[in-house]
């Protein structure tokens, strides 16, 4: 009701409209004309009033997701891993990245940038003095490093299948030179039923042999189905 009062007062101070509207321009004088007329029509404080009345609290229906019942096999990984969320669960072993290597790689993905593939040219050119790896390589290794494809090092056995759903965030914080050596090591960050097992997340850093810094740093999302 303040918005309705004001009007009404605005409209009843101006006692001498005539002679203020001697000053407006048409359009201004148009525009003031009709404003006055809304605000003494009954629908418009009608519509004011329903406008600024209070909504009516509705009730809020909240819709409950029904429980996952895992199976036998998934639950007891689920309890295990509890115990071990913000933890390294896997250190994997090192990885050589030789020129050959990065050349393969450059081959198959059509990125030939002569940093990665023309050693003399980076010796002489490159800030590094040296060819690099491209970043995509060191993330296509993550199968490896972490042995996700090593039927004989399986990392979650009691499962039947793992699938790779994708990357919430990457990271290539350092390069790593040509002829350098890579490990990576996973803390599990968390975990969660969904229908068919698990959904794993894990931190993956990457790290170079005798550096300080990262080549990468990784969140992997993987699906274990039982």
């Amino acid at each position: 009701m303040k918005v309705v009062k004001l009007f009404k007062q605005r409209a009843d101070s101006v006692k001498h409209q005539s002679e203020l509207m001697q000053w407006m321009s048409p359009t201004i004088r148009e525009y003031w004309t009709g404003f006055v007329d809304k605000t003494n029509h009954s629908n418009f404080l009608a519509w004011v009033r329903d406008y600024h009345k209070p909504a009516v609290n509705e009730p809020h229906v909240v819709q409950v997701e029904p429980e996952i019942v895992l199976k036998p096999a998934a639950q007891e990984l689920f309890d295990d891993l509890q115990d071990k969320i913000g933890t390294v669960i896997h250190q994997g072993n090192w990885i050589h990245v030789g020129q050959e290597r990065i050349n393969q790689f450059g081959s198959i993905t059509e990125d030939n940038q002569w940093i990665h593939t023309d050693p003399e040219r980076a010796e002489q050119e490159s800030p590094f003095k040296t060819t690099i790896a491209h970043g995509f390589l060191t993330l296509s290794l993550l199968p490896a490093l972490t042995d996700s494809v090593d039927p004989d090092k399986p990392l979650f056995p009691t499962a039947k299948m793992m699938v790779n759903i994708g990357l919430n965030q990457a990271r290539f914080p350092y390069p790593v030179k040509v002829g350098s050596n890579l490990r990576a090591k996973s803390t599990l960050v968390k975990v969660t039923p969904i229908k068919k097992g698990l959904e794993i997340e894990r931190e993956i850093r990457v790290e170079i042999e005798g550096i300080r810094r990262p080549a990468c740093v990784a969140t992997s999302v993987i699906h274990l189905h039982f």
